[in-house]
């Protein structure tokens, strides 16, 4: 699909959002959302013609890339024949996109509860929690998201959640592994990972184990910074989840469905949770939806009593026709070996090759096509390039760096002071090394600002 250019067809499009749309997230007057013409593969365009490298596969979810011509005809051939029927029904879509997932997922996560995203499917894994263990706290994380509905972002770990936080959600903090940047002074994964789980035991020991429904855990934390857990971490929660009668939430609504290299993250370390989120990249992000992967323990639970919630889109069929399409299309174009191997042959290299020349990376993390640069004013003391949650005047270098990100032609992924490499997981070796060109090019303005 080439680009074409339309400047006036691009202003009408601007014009009416700046006039009517109200966009998440943003001091609305502040922003200036640029005009999308078209997108298709692992590129999208403006209006003005300048093609721009996706770095960031739209939110982490275009995992096949834009316009996969069989997604996009799943939609259309499922809109023919049925757009839109109750949750309450069989319909073929629906139970081909359960059977599909529950496939792939770990252990006997063989249940499939729809939502329209990952925010909720987040809200309903807790409620069966709760309901399950008849108990009130959840845990979860510092630098951690787990959406923005209200149970969801009181769960989160990063600002977002201040402006919302209850106070009285049930939800209780620990901190996570995170060896860079250590909260229990320890010089070795393997003190990072003994020391996180003596922390986290001990916290369940003060709250009160009976009084805990779940521990919820990104596998891999996605914006807070893709943290890989160091080995041995997760099996040690499952541990503790088991010793205390506490179910153990994965949310995978962003490191699942190939993102690490593997259909599921859980997959890398060998751990089996009780109750697993996803979205995002089920259907490539082309029509809404999410879900809850379920144990047979906790559908048990269920299955005699009625479970209270549901959602009137759940199983959407356009968005179930759309994510039967799009696994199908991960399994037979081999995608998720495509994450895997140029993550490991094409991407960590190059990263870590860019981290030698540039004095503003001090830490390149992650794994198949989920990374991140972790930028610093000094490596030395590892201060940040900006202040936590800076904004404005304070955010400038950071600021800096993805404008010259998208001048170099590649659209960044930007939170705090770090930039994720997270491409659509087809991305080829050659588009990938186009992007690493690029951020070589614009790491240059951050190092304008490091110090020494």
């Amino acid at each position: 699909m080439t680009p074409q250019t339309d400047p006036r067809a691009g202003a009408a499009v601007k014009a009416a959002d700046r006039a009517h749309v109200f966009h998440s997230w943003s001091a609305q007057d502040l922003i200036d959302p640029l005009a999308v013409a078209g997108a298709e593969g692992s590129y999208f365009w403006d209006y003005e013609g300048k093609r721009y490298l996706d770095l960031t596969s739209g939110l982490v979810y275009t995992n096949i890339g834009y316009q996969h011509p069989k997604v996009v005809a799943a939609i259309q051939e499922q809109a023919a024949r049925l757009t839109t029927f109750a949750p309450a029904f069989a319909v073929e879509a629906r139970s081909e996109a359960a059977r599909l997932i529950a496939e792939r997922t770990p252990g006997d996560l063989d249940k499939i509860f729809f939502t329209n995203g990952g925010a909720d499917a987040v809200e309903h894994a807790v409620r069966m929690a709760r309901l399950h263990t008849g108990r009130p706290k959840v845990l979860s994380a510092y630098r951690s998201y787990h959406g923005g509905t209200q149970q969801a972002v009181n769960l989160t770990g990063d600002p977002r959640r201040w402006p919302s936080d209850s106070g009285s959600a049930g939800v209780v903090r620990f901190w996570a592994p995170y060896l860079y940047r250590s909260r229990f002074y320890a010089e070795t994964e393997e003190q990072e990972c003994a020391r996180a789980l003596e922390h986290l035991e001990t916290t369940i020991a003060f709250e009160g184990p009976a009084t805990i429904a779940a521990i919820i855990l990104e596998t891999v934390p996605g914006t807070a910074g893709i943290m890989v857990p160091p080995p041995g971490y997760l099996a040690g929660v499952r541990e503790i989840c088991d010793k205390y009668g506490i179910v153990f939430v994965l949310d995978e609504v962003m490191a699942g469905f190939g993102r690490t290299g593997e259909w599921f993250a859980a997959d890398l370390f060998g751990v089996v949770p009780d109750l697993m989120t996803f979205a995002k990249g089920v259907n490539s992000g082309y029509v809404p939806l999410g879900g809850v992967a379920i144990s047979g323990a906790i559908a048990e639970t269920f299955g005699k009593r009625a479970y209270p919630g549901g959602l009137t889109y759940s199983g959407h069929p356009l968005a179930c026709a759309a994510a039967v399409a799009t696994i199908n299309v991960m399994a037979e174009e081999g995608v998720v070996e495509n994450a895997r191997n140029l993550g490991a042959s094409v991407v960590e290299p190059g990263l870590r090759e860019l981290a030698e020349r540039h004095p503003s990376v001090g830490e390149v993390r992650g794994v198949g096509m989920f990374w991140a640069l972790e930028l610093v004013k000094n490596r030395e003391t590892r201060e940040p390039l900006v202040p936590y949650n800076a904004s404005g005047e304070a955010n400038a270098p950071m600021a800096a760096f993805a404008a010259a990100a998208k001048q170099a032609g590649v659209w960044p992924f930007v939170n705090m002071n770090r930039t994720h490499f997270v491409p659509p997981l087809n991305t080829g070796e050659a588009e990938l090394k186009e992007g690493l060109a690029a951020l070589d090019a614009a790491l240059t303005a951050a190092d304008a600002h490091t110090e020494g």
